[in-house]
């Protein structure tokens, strides 16, 4: 069995994951990680804070591939605009 990002993957093993953004909740992380994927961006969402006694609540950092940052922030960008 492979593990995820498994580093000896040979397409996972040059992928750089860097912070897009972060939610505030494990549900608005869900949602950007939703909108990133049907953009065609794969994303991971990682706890800032505590652990799973916290449940659904505490803040995500949202991690997406390098090569996909500046599309992921323009996905991100552009439906905060259209939800302001």
């Amino acid at each position: 069995m492979r593990r995820l990002f498994d580093s000896s993957h040979p397409t996972t093993h040059h992928m750089q994951m860097k912070a897009l953004t972060t939610a505030t909740s494990e549900p608005e992380a869900d949602l950007i990680r939703l909108l990133l994927s049907q953009a065609g961006i794969p994303a991971i969402a990682r706890r800032t804070i505590g652990g799973p006694e916290w449940g659904a609540f505490g803040a995500r950092l949202i991690f997406v591939n390098q090569q996909d940052l500046r599309r992921a922030h323009e996905v991100v960008d552009a439906e905060e605009e259209d939800g302001s």
